[in-house]
């Protein structure tokens, strides 16, 4: 398959994400990664941007797509059989869910969905079962929407942050593109 992978805020989960993309291209698909300009930008105690996209660069063998306009001609050239946001924090999933394209990772969304392809989506926000709560279950009735199975990461010191299992991406990616839901029972 040709997947574009697309990278938000979620810094504190950008090592699973990587994990993950590794396992993506060892199973022998074609990956290109898109970056929000803030994923792309910024330097955390989970490591310095450039260290970041240089390695997510390396494993794709592609530069790192991360502005607007470099999104925009993802849905007319047809680049991608599956698009997946993961990690996709609170405000990606409220840009989405209202239709808010001013990011990298929400241009490569609405290019890519008006060819009716699958975008899966990998929660982590600390506000999942709070503000987000919403937008989540908006996205979950949207056509061609996908969810990588998620839950809450810490109970009882952040009782409202749910994060997706990164482990299942790539299987969640696979049912997408065959038109189909997950199901945790199948895993």
């Amino acid at each position: 398959m040709k997947i574009g992978y697309c990278i938000t805020g979620s810094f504190c989960t950008f090592s699973k994400a990587i994990d993950e993309i590794k396992t993506i291209k060892e199973n022998g698909h074609d990956i290109t990664i898109i970056m929000s300009e803030n994923a792309y930008n910024t330097d955390t105690r989970f490591g310095k941007a450039s260290e970041i996209v240089n390695a997510l660069e390396l494993i794709s063998g592609k530069s790192v797509i991360h502005s607007i306009t470099q999104a925009e001609p993802i849905g007319p050239k047809r680049m991608f059989d599956v698009l997946c946001v993961a990690p996709c924090t609170g405000n990606t999933l409220a840009k989405l869910a209202c239709g808010i394209t001013d990011t990298a990772v929400t241009m490569a969304v609405k290019s890519h969905l008006r060819n009716s392809k699958p975008v899966v989506i990998g929660v982590s926000t600390n506000d999942a079962l709070g503000a987000a709560a919403k937008n989540i279950g908006a996205l979950m009735n949207y056509k061609n929407i996908y969810f990588i199975p998620f839950t809450m990461d810490d109970p009882i010191n952040k009782p409202k942050s749910m994060v997706c299992d990164f482990t299942k991406t790539l299987k969640t990616i696979e049912l997408a593109n065959d038109n189909k839901e997950v199901i945790q029972k199948i895993f």
